[in-house]
């Protein structure tokens, strides 16, 4: 069974998603007919002249993207109502016969390079409007949408689909090429990430809630990322990290590993994507939700294997609204109060530890009262192997005081051991009765050798 355990962590990321892993947390911006007509999915049938903002300004949205520490920011080009944000050559449901004729996809990108941000596109494949759609030739109208986003607006990080597919004009619904849309984003963004529900680079975390699972794993089988590339070995059962579960014993592995072995694995993190307020496009009588559950959602997201994508939607005059640039501002100040000054500390790893249960000894400078967070990182460029680990607290006199039992870590994990929203509600038993000098992160379970990327305290 070594054999099969260390194969089970070698299936590893690409290189175009370690990048998006260090994008981590980027922006949506939902921006559409649908803006103007006050709902979520048009019909396909709504006027080119109700496109109309008066204060389009794409670098007001990007400004504001990067003050809230965001990296990149995609953009909906086109969708359920086929309305295109380009001017198009193969539609006239396009911003050319609107009202505000200017190529708002253009704008934004330009807006992100002037801005340092990394720059995606949504492109629905389910479009209410196009004659064709349930048909073959659908698909072709299709990929050559997608050619014109994938040449005319420089490099891409991201191109975004979902898997909306409901009935057309003609009462049929479509069946994606999916094959050829991904073939023609190689050909022309080789370097950018392909988000669907199943892959091939970064799959959906099942909610728009902002919810993550409490271990999540970014290596899965291959029936679960059915566009994923198939790696073969054994791996990880489920995003739900399945194989700690399993009794370690030589039938039940044995039985694990003639499964995955016929079944292919895949690397395929999991993004997060939530809205800012209720809905994904603005309604003027929705609110952002609080910075409390946005500081949440990015502590389990962006720390928790995951990366964050959170809508953005701008108003009827292409702009972002007020309330939502306050609470950016409300979350980037919290982010910083929190995670802004590390204390200094030295790490040691323990000679004497097993390769797949090291530990590590963090020394602090200076003792300190209380540790809120404590942020671990696996070199995931090797694969991610932990699958349980525990940090203690270690006083001058040689006491030992749990802090915190976890189980994955992967690209980026951060323990939250006190919570700045409810004081009230943390658990005293978990304080060490004098100043902590030390910690200990001890690896109790992997797969395969580990080595940690870096501990950081906070």
């Amino acid at each position: 069974m070594v054999d099969f355990l260390k194969q089970v962590s070698e299936v590893v990321p690409s290189k175009r998603q370690l990048q998006w892993f260090d994008t981590g947390f980027y922006a949506f911006i939902h921006f559409g007919m649908n803006t103007f007509t006050d709902r979520e999915w048009g019909d396909g049938t709504e006027d080119e002249s109700l496109f109309a903002p008066k204060a389009l300004d794409c670098e007001q949205w990007a400004k504001t993207v990067k003050e809230a520490g965001m990296k990149g920011m995609i953009l909906t080009a086109k969708h359920h109502d086929g309305f295109c944000l380009w001017p198009s050559k193969y539609t006239e449901h396009c911003v050319k016969n609107a009202p505000c004729k200017r190529d708002v996809v253009k704008e934004a990108a330009d807006a992100c390079r002037k801005y340092g941000l990394r720059f995606g596109v949504y492109l629905s494949p389910w479009d209410r409007n196009n004659a064709s759609y349930g048909s073959p030739a659908y698909n072709d109208y299709y990929c050559h949408q997608l050619e014109e986003l994938l040449t005319g607006y420089g490099e891409l990080f991201c191109v975004w689909f979902d898997g909306a597919c409901g009935e057309g004009p003609n009462g049929k619904k479509q069946e994606y090429d999916f094959d050829r849309y991904i073939a023609l984003i190689r050909k022309y963004q080789p370097n950018a990430v392909i988000f669907f529900e199943q892959g091939p680079d970064i799959r959906w975390c099942g909610n728009e809630a902002g919810k993550v699972r409490v271990s999540e794993w970014a290596v899965i089988p291959s029936e679960i990322g059915k566009r994923a590339k198939v790696q073969t070995g054994p791996g990880p059962l489920s995003t739900e990290g399945t194989l700690a579960h399993i009794h370690n014993t030589d039938r039940n592995l044995g039985m694990l590993a003639s499964i995955l072995y016929s079944k292919g694995l895949t690397f395929l993190p999991a993004e997060v994507d939530t809205s800012i307020r209720p809905g994904w496009f603005w309604h003027e009588k929705e609110e952002p939700k609080s910075v409390e559950t946005l500081f949440r959602i990015y502590v389990g997201s962006v720390g928790g294997n995951t990366c964050l994508n959170l809508n953005i939607p701008p108003n009827r005059d292409g702009l972002l609204d007020e309330r939502d640039i306050q609470r950016l501002r409300e979350l980037r100040d919290t982010l910083d109060h929190e995670f802004g000054s590390p204390l200094l500390a030295v790490i040691e790893k323990r000679p004497d530890a097993y390769p797949s249960q090291p530990e590590y000894v963090v020394k602090l400078t200076k003792s300190v009262s209380e540790v809120k967070y404590v942020e671990l990182r696996e070199e995931i460029e090797k694969g991610q192997r932990v699958e349980a680990f525990k940090i203690e607290a270690m006083t001058p006199q040689g006491s030992r005081f749990p802090l915190y039992q976890g189980t994955t870590i992967g690209n980026r994990k951060i323990c939250m051991l006190t919570d700045p929203f409810a004081e009230q509600n943390r658990l005293e038993e978990k304080k060490p009765a004098s100043p902590a000098t030390s910690l200990l992160v001890r690896v109790t379970a992997a797969r395969g050798e580990v080595s940690l990327k870096e501990i950081v305290v906070y």
